[in-house]
């Protein structure tokens, strides 16, 4: 019984050593796994800038295709001028925007009473206020 009673207290030292070594193995993979995501998650919610989205563009550009100097010159041309293209594009529609919406202020006031106009052009200060200050808020 006493031959017994040392290999029981081994075995048990050995089950009881697994068992937590278990527990820091599974513990240190989870905490990888979390950290991971975390990293993740807050480098893929930045969103790069217009400057480092072109240069990442051109760099893999002249990687991928094995671009010579010349070439690159070229492509960053091309993406000038198709910039000056959008930037058109972007001040005709804000333009016929502006219109439409000019129009609109002037069918609505059409429809109301004097007193009121007062008051719609209020309104409107005020929302155009809060529009500003939102647009603010959201550039920072």
């Amino acid at each position: 019984m006493t031959s017994d009673m040392p290999t029981s207290k081994l075995s048990t030292s050995i089950y009881l050593s697994l068992v937590f070594l278990s527990g820091i193995l599974v513990g240190g993979v989870s905490y990888r796994v979390y950290s991971l995501k975390t990293v993740s998650a807050s480098t893929a919610s930045r969103r790069p800038s217009p400057e480092e989205f072109r240069r990442r563009y051109v760099n893999d550009m002249r990687t991928r295709l094995k671009l010579d100097d010349k070439e690159v010159a070229q492509l960053e041309q091309i993406l000038d001028q198709t910039q000056a293209e959008f930037h058109q594009l972007h001040a005709s529609m804000n333009a016929q925007a502006q219109a439409i919406q000019n129009q609109q202020v002037a069918r609505i006031k059409a429809i109301l009473a004097p007193d009121q106009e007062a008051g719609y052009d209020q309104f409107r200060a005020e929302r155009e206020k809060r529009r500003k200050a939102e647009k603010s808020g959201e550039k920072r």
